[in-house]
C-alpha cells in the first residue's frame, strides 16, 4: 500500500539554502526562490521562509520587527507597549500577494524602531539586549502576538505553504538582500504554523535547519536559565537562542560557538594538537548543556555572514560551492544549479566542521 504524503513520516525532510556575495552586492530573491524548486519532495506544505540581509538600507540604523498577529485586538495591544518601549519610526503592514497557495494568514506587519536612549541608561543595557528583552516579552505575554524577526537591515519572511510559494506570496522578487537563506520545512515532532516556520530569528541571528534535536529538553532548560523562553513550538528555535548566547552574551567565534554546537568526541579531542585539545575540552567543559544532538544541518546567517554547519557525524546532507564573489550552501547540489548552473567548487563539509563566509573588508552592506 503506498503511503500519502503527511501518513508517513520523513526524518531526512527538510531543505535549506543561502548564497552570499563576499562583494556586498544585493541580489533579489528570485533565484533563492529558485533553489527550492528542485528539493520540493523535501517539503510537505507545512512551512517555507526566507531570510534576507541589506534589505533595508533606507533603515539601515533601525531594528525591523516583523509580527504575526491573531488579529486587531492582538496588534492594539502589542502597539500600545511597543510606543512604550521604543520609538517606532514607521508601522506598515508587510505587503503579500494573495495566491491560492497560501491561506489562513494572520495580520503580518513590520515596525522600524529604536530604543529609547533613556530607557537604554536607566536599565544600563545596549539596544541589542533591550530589542532582545522587547521581543520576549511580546512573545510570552502578548497572545497572539509573534515577533518573528527584529534584526538591522535584515528580516524574515516565513509561512505555512511550501517555500517557493512562500517567495512569491511576500513578493521576494521586490526586495535586495547581499545574503539570503532559505528553508523548506517537514515537521516531524512539531506542528506546522506560521510562527514555527524557519527561519528563527533574533536580533540579527537567523538559523534554518534540517533534522531532529535530540537534545532539545537539556538544551531549552539550559538556555532558558539566561533569560530566553522557548515559545515557538518547534525545537530549531533553541538553536538560534544558542547562537545568541554564545556569539552575543559570551564573546566566542563562530569557530568556537561550531566547538560546542558540534563538539567533537571526547576521544577525537584527546587526539587534537594540544592547543586545539585545551581549547575543545575548555568548551565542553563549560558548555555542555548546549551540546546539540542529533542528525542536523543549519545554516546561520548574521550582518555580514553566514555559518553553515553539519552535526559531528554528518548525518543530514550539505554540500557548498561557489562562482565569482558568490559562495552558495544547499542541502542538494541541484539547489545551486538552479542559482548558478557554472557553479565550481564542489563540497561536502565533513561532520562538524563549520563554513564560514564573510562580507569582505570595507565592502558597504
Amino acid at each position: 500500500m503506498r503511503l500519502l504524503e503527511g501518513e508517513f513520516r520523513n526524518p531526512s525532510g527538510c531543505a535549506i539554502s543561502a548564497v552570499i556575495s563576499r562583494n556586498g552586492e544585493r541580489m533579489s530573491g528570485e533565484k533563492i526562490i529558485e533553489s527550492m524548486k528542485p528539493m520540493h519532495e523535501r517539503s510537505n506544505g507545512l512551512g517555507g521562509g526566507f531570510a534576507g540581509y541589506g534589505i533595508y538600507p533606507e533603515y539601515k540604523d533601525l531594528f525591523a520587527l516583523h509580527i504575526f498577529f491573531s488579529g486587531t485586538k492582538a496588534r492594539e495591544e502589542c502597539e500600545a507597549y511597543l510606543r512604550g518601549a521604543l520609538e517606532l519610526v514607521k508601522a506598515e503592514v508587510i505587503p503579500t500577494r494573495t495566491i491560492p497557495a497560501i491561506t489562513d494568514e494572520p495580520l503580518i506587519w513590520r515596525y522600524f524602531a529604536t530604543p529609547l536612549r533613556s530607557v537604554l541608561a536607566s536599565m544600563q543595557v545596549d539596544e541589542n539586549e533591550y530589542i532582545a528583552r522587547v521581543v520576549m516579552h511580546i512573545n510570552i505575554t502578548i497572545e497572539g502576538a509573534y515577533v518573528f524577526s527584529s534584526g538591522k537591515n535584515m528580516g524574515v519572511f516565513k509561512a505555512v505553504g511550501y517555500p517557493e510559494d512562500v517567495g512569491v506570496f511576500y513578493r521576494l522578487e521586490e526586495y535586495e538582500a547581499y545574503s539570503w537563506t532559505a528553508h523548506g520545512r517537514y515537521p516531524t515532532n512539531t506542528p506546522g504554523w506560521w510562527g514555527g516556520a524557519h527561519p528563527f530569528a533574533l536580533l540579527d541571528w537567523t538559523v534554518v535547519h534540517n533534522g531532529e534535536i535530540s537534545s532539545y529538553d537539556a538544551n531549552r532548560r539550559c538556555i532558558e536559565m539566561y533569560g530566553y523562553k522557548c515559545t515557538l513550538q518547534t525545537d530549531t528555535e533553541v538553536i538560534t537562542y544558542i547562537a545568541d548566547y554564545l556569539l552575543r552574551k559570551q564573546g566566542l567565534s563562530l569557530e568556537e560557538a561550531a566547538g560546542v554546537i558540534a563538539a567533537p568526541f571526547w576521544d577525537t579531542i584527546a587526539r587534537r594538537p594540544e592547543a586545539e585539545r585545551r581549547e575543545l575540552e575548555y568548551l565542553r567543559t563549560v558548555f555542555p548543556s548546549l551540546l546539540i544532538t542529533g542528525p542536523f544541518s543549519i545554516i546561520l546567517g548574521f550582518t555580514g555572514g553566514l555559518m553553515a554547519l553539519n552535526d559531528r557525524l554528518k548525518l543530514r546532507s550539505m554540500v557548498t560551492a561557489e562562482k565569482g564573489d558568490r559562495v552558495y550552501i544547499a542541502s542538494e547540489e541541484a539547489a545551486i544549479r538552479a542559482m548558478e548552473p557554472g557553479a565550481e567548487h564542489i563540497y561536502a563539509p565533513a561532520g562538524g566542521e563549520p563554513v564560514i563566509v564573510r562580507v569582505r573588508e570595507g565592502c558597504s552592506l
